[in-house]
């Protein structure tokens, strides 16, 4: 079997590349003398169009002639002068056998074109002569009738003329399509020649040496075959095996992720317990202590004080024990306002508004119905109070805005709450790592926290300059 292929390469490899190379010149032959007889008859009807313009114009020179002549108003607004040095130039190139064409200058060869182009010339000179005369404004009206007159006797004349100029560049351009069909049919047929020597001298014996090989083959593709079969089979065991692999990480990765939101939600709750237990204290305990401590105080105020100084500093005692009584109870309405569970989610945040612009200085206004109380569970009012309290306290501190609104909506099914300021600002991509989680600062991990123990949506909204907005859709 080796001979074999050795034996029949050489002759082969021979045989092959000269039919080849026969092929590749008929064709190439074929393709440059067809492109260039298109190229040739491109230009050929560039040189017809021009020589039917030429009717065009002659014809058109002579009606504005007439309407010039006898004074008719018309709607042509060419230019006479420019029509009749465009007809010049256009009947000098194609007598003179060089038609400027896009970059390049076309030319030919016919002695029949050239004997009837001289003996058209006197046919337009005399029509030019006597254009040029009408167009003349120092020869009288007279004159430019008796010129007109010799334009209407040979304008026929040159038509005709012009026509057979026409026929003859299309008889030409026939016969040149002629001259190539004959060569096309030349080369078809040497290569279709060439196609028979290279079947029979090459092919034939590469079929019968195939004929073997392919024998060879099939019992070789037999064995492959079963062999890709048992690789295919180990193949599907390993996707299944991969599927199954993932299908315990997907589980896995659920399961931590829900133990991460029950650790979260049960610490969260443990927060608000110990918040509401610690204000209950503060209020209940300290703060009842310090009101009692201010009752005393103030029953010491109708002893009279030998020093003025005395009085100054007991003055301010009272004064101190006021505010201390005031931030406790600021401090415990931050921990757990009793106006959330006794009246609801819509008067808290609108005490939280009047409180926080009181504190703070800045326009905060709340809209929604503070009348009605909306019908929701305990920790969804407490999760939504942070998520505002949270939101209020950034904008307060970082966004250095001028006003501050909470909005609050029960649309249906879903409960909204809508932050927003008219502050400085920021990019969002700022507030992200690299894999897209809110950072711990600004606390935007604690509101992206406590909305998804709500399962609801949270959507921020910032530009540089231009405030931020921040909503959290909640189903109720």
């Amino acid at each position: 079997m080796e001979r074999l292929d050795k034996r029949v390469a050489a002759s082969l490899t021979r045989f092959y590349v000269v039919a080849l190379c026969v092929v590749a010149l008929l064709t190439v032959s074929g393709l440059f003398l067809i492109r260039r007889t298109i190229s040739s008859l491109n230009h050929d009807g560039r040189i017809v169009n021009v020589a039917g313009r030429q009717r065009m114009l002659s014809q058109r020179l002579t009606k504005l002639a007439i309407l010039k002549i006898e004074g008719i108003s018309h709607r042509d607004d060419a230019d006479f002068g420019s029509l009749l040095e465009t007809w010049k130039i256009s009947h000098e190139q194609l007598a003179g056998k060089r038609l400027p064409i896009e970059k390049g200058i076309v030319t030919w060869k016919s002695q029949v074109l050239d004997e009837m182009f001289r003996d058209l010339e006197p046919v337009f000179k005399e029509i030019y002569t006597n254009l040029l005369a009408i167009s003349d404004a120092d020869i009288s009206l007279p004159e430019k009738r008796k010129a007109l007159s010799l334009i209407l006797k040979n304008e026929p004349l040159f038509l005709s003329k012009m026509n057979a100029i026409v026929f003859q560049f299309d008889r030409e351009n026939f016969q040149r399509l002629e001259n190539l069909e004959r060569i096309e049919w030349i080369l078809d047929i040497m290569t279709i020649l060439v196609l028979l020597a290279e079947g029979l001298l090459i092919f034939r014996p590469v079929v019968n040496t195939t004929r073997r090989v392919v024998a060879m083959l099939t019992e070789s593709e037999t064995a492959l075959q079963a062999t890709n079969q048992k690789l295919k089979d180990s193949n599907i065991r390993l996707q299944e095996t991969q599927d199954e692999l993932l299908r315990v990480e997907e589980e896995k990765y659920e399961l931590q992720l829900a133990e991460d939101r029950v650790r979260a939600g049960a610490l969260i709750e443990g927060q608000e317990e110990e918040r509401k237990r610690f204000a209950l204290e503060l209020h209940d305990g300290i703060g009842q202590m310090l009101t009692g401590l201010k009752l005393h105080a103030e029953s010491l105020k109708e002893v009279q004080f030998l020093d003025e100084k005395h009085r100054k500093r007991f003055d301010q005692l009272v004064a101190l024990i006021q505010d201390t009584i005031q931030t406790t109870r600021q401090v415990s309405f931050n921990l757990m306002p009793s106006v959330l569970s006794d009246f609801g989610l819509s008067a808290a945040l609108r005490l939280l508004c009047e409180q926080t612009a009181y504190s703070s200085g800045i326009k905060v206004v709340f809209e929604g119905d503070g009348n009605r109380r909306i019908s929701m569970s305990g920790p969804m009012e407490t999760g939504l109070y942070r998520i505002a309290q949270e939101a209020l306290n950034n904008a307060v501190k970082h966004a250095n805005a001028d006003k501050i609104k909470i909005k609050l909506e029960q649309n249906k099914n879903h409960i909204t709450l809508e932050i927003e300021d008219d502050g400085k600002g920021f990019l969002i991509r700022n507030l992200k790592s690299e894999d897209g989680v809110f950072l711990t600062r600004n606390g935007m991990e604690n509101i992206r926290t406590r909305t998804q123990l709500l399962n609801g949506e949270m959507e921020i909204v910032s530009q540089v300059d231009s405030g931020t907005r921040l909503v959290v859709k909640v189903d109720l």
